[in-house]
């Protein structure tokens, strides 16, 4: 173990201080110039030639409303933080094949995705920056930051060497990096370190050619930063090139004894835990994870006084908007699928919605305690007001038939095709969302059964000319029959009476691609193994309508039924209200406890995914997204609508 500093020293260095003395980080680190950036070539880290401990938060420039980007900064760095590490999600960047977005490219997310600004913002509060850059994140993201549209080839295999893939690496970190290497610290910037990969030791492939290229990349693009790997040290020097890469930990317990495996493979180096467990994320269907303070305020103490650095996952989690949500997958025919909530709170020390929490106060005394270097921090923002707006009715609704109605381009195909290989957004597929794959003048005889082989993806819902055949979600049970990913090849009855020309109408939801693990072709829709029986003849000749809800086509749908608490059609559907608020927009939660399973679009923007399984029952709307006078909520609801749309001023969560 290393030698600590006293204890007793730190405490009288805090109690001779006067912050009226006190340089700012920066200040402190860069009033002589800047002649070097963050070194590990002795047993601590030093920055600019001067010692630092790096207490680190993580938060998500992505996961935040961009408006709320210093609120979230400025109390990561009240509490004495000094560093904040983000992921740089690859699929939101280039969101379709060449085109980029960093804050103006038109997508549905460009208002997250002014990283630049982001940056600037960061070094404007007084905060270093750990970028984390992938291309591959983890992060309980949509497929762990990648792109859909790279599952278009089938020779792509990601996460390693292959030439095609690592051709689409390059154009996009050429992009990123060459934007990214001016705000390096020794170019006068916030950032000290690059994250190359991310838990690589975990990955099946093992290619470490595939390292050797990033790093290449890395250094080709101007990046003269220190260049880190993380993983937990249990899978030793697996995910990393050792005396290349600087090996960083990952754990969220037993932190001495990761830290000294750690310490052996990098001797005469200092320690980081890249990854330190805060809290932890939840599955629908699952219990709300919650990890105590005391659990934390151990470990992280211990971590400290080991002495490392420590980087807290997650100092404030967020929220996983629309489609983006990640999951964890078993074998690669999808039966192990969890997708992850749309909140991605994690029981961190700052809420989804940014308000303080006990762990805030625990962790922002420990660094008090135990950093030797005093540099002057702000004080705690005041909290964002919150209210739960009165609840508002149900008055329109356009019914699945009426939804696809509004389509001028449904696309024919003598198969099925998964959604990636839908000819449309450039030729890049299709991401997120839901598609519908229809077959029309059907004869149906009484008490036909419908058969789809392997193993969905992810939900399916069955319609006869416009009727809900398929079962309302009741219970997670449900999981394990038809409609959803468990069951494989699975049956279902269609009608008591004879039909003709009737219209078939399968609606199948990507719950989200899997971040972890197997990064196996996660392709949505039906795919590959997945054919389609009507009384074991083989259906063919589809029109397929791909539904992803993009702000541009839910803002010009036309022909909504007016309804009120009496008329309402069960779903699949959408259902509108309105919310009216004044100048004075606040935060709030959308409450969906009372609907059953779908997601929640607010001015055209898709907020989120809701299940009344839970744990999740509330969806974060900031004040932000709303604008003064009249605001539309849209509902997609899979089954059973509810008569209104409530509010909460707080999250709620069940434990099921």
């Amino acid at each position: 173990m290393k030698t600590k500093f006293s204890t007793l020293a730190f405490q009288l260095i805090l109690a001779f201080a006067s912050s009226a003395d006190l340089p700012t980080l920066y200040q402190y680190y860069t009033s002589d110039g800047i002649t070097s950036g963050l070194s590990v070539d002795q047993p601590y880290f030093t920055l600019n030639g001067k010692n630092i401990t790096l207490y680190s938060g993580e938060m998500h420039y992505f996961r935040i409303p961009p408006q709320y980007w210093r609120d979230r900064l400025r109390k990561l760095r009240a509490a004495g933080l000094n560093t904040v590490a983000t992921y740089i999600p690859w699929n939101l960047h280039e969101p379709r094949n060449g085109s980029f977005d960093f804050g103006s490219g038109g997508s549905d997310l460009e208002m997250f995705l002014d990283l630049e600004g982001f940056l600037a913002a960061a070094q404007e509060e007084d905060v270093l920056v750990i970028a984390r850059s992938g291309p591959y994140i983890c992060a309980e993201w949509e497929w762990g930051g990648f792109p859909s549209w790279l599952l278009r080839d089938e020779n792509v295999k990601v996460r390693t060497s292959e030439e095609t893939f690592m051709r689409y690496v390059e154009r996009y970190l050429s992009t990123l990096l060459s934007l990214l290497a001016k705000y390096q610290f020794t170019n006068g910037g916030p950032i000290v370190a690059f994250q190359v990969e991310n838990e690589y030791g975990n990955s099946p492939t093992n290619d470490k050619v595939y390292l050797q290229q990033l790093y290449d990349i890395f250094k080709h693009y101007g990046i003269v930063e220190l260049l880190v790997t993380a993983d937990s040290p249990k899978r030793g020097t697996a995910g990393t090139l050792p005396g290349v890469l600087f090996q960083t930990a990952n754990y969220g317990s037993y932190p001495v004894e990761l830290l000294g495996a750690l310490e052996e493979m990098q001797p005469g180096q200092p320690l980081m835990a890249m990854e330190f467990y805060s809290g932890w994320f939840d599955h629908w269907s699952e219990s709300h994870h919650t990890k105590s303070d005391g659990s934390v305020r151990r470990d992280y103490e211990a971590s400290l006084t080991y002495p490392a650095s420590v980087n807290l996952y997650m100092f404030h989690g967020g929220t996983n908007w629309g489609f983006l949500n990640g999951a964890t997958i078993g074998p690669g025919d999808n039966s192990g699928l969890a997708p992850t909530t749309s909140s991605y709170d994690y029981n961190a020390p700052l809420t989804e919605a940014g308000d303080y929490t006990s762990k805030y106060d625990m962790i922002k005394g420990l660094i008090e305690q135990y950093n030797p270097i005093q540099t002057l921090t702000p004080e705690p923002p005041a909290l964002i007001e919150r209210q739960a707006y009165p609840a508002v009715p149900i008055h329109s609704q356009l019914s699945l038939n009426d939804i696809l109605s509004k389509f001028d381009d449904s696309i024919p195909s003598s198969t099925t095709l998964s959604m990636e290989q839908l000819p449309i957004n450039d030729n890049s597929g299709q991401s997120y969302g839901y598609i519908v794959y229809r077959q029309e003048g059907l004869t149906i005889s009484a008490d036909s059964t419908l058969t789809i082989t392997g193993h969905v993806r992810d939900t399916v819902m069955i319609l006869v000319d416009g009727v809900l055949i398929s079962n309302s979600l009741s219970s997670s049970d449900d999981f394990n029959n038809f409609g959803y990913w468990r069951l494989e090849n699975s049956t279902i009855s269609l009608t008591s009476t004879d039909l003709t020309d009737a219209t078939l109408d399968i609606v199948i939801e990507n719950w989200g691609r899997g971040n972890s693990g197997h990064m196996y072709r996660q392709v949505k829709g039906l795919v590959e193994d997945n054919h389609v029986y009507l009384n074991g003849q083989e259906l063919s000749s589809w029109l397929i309508f791909p539904l992803e809800f993009k702000s541009s086509w839910t803002k010009k749908l036309t022909g909504w039924s007016s309804v009120d608490s009496t008329s309402l059609s069960k779903g699949p559907g959408l259902y509108k209200a309105t919310l009216s608020v004044d100048e004075d927009r606040t935060d709030t939660f959308l409450d969906m406890s009372e609907w059953n399973k779908g997601v929640v679009i607010v001015n055209g923007f898709v907020l989120g995914r809701y299940a009344f399984i839970g744990p999740q029952q509330t969806l974060y709307l900031p004040g932000p997204f709303l604008q003064p006078g009249d605001n539309e909520i849209v509902i997609f609801e899979h089954f059973e609508p509810a008569a209104e749309v409530k509010f909460s001023q707080d999250a709620i969560f069940n434990n099921l």
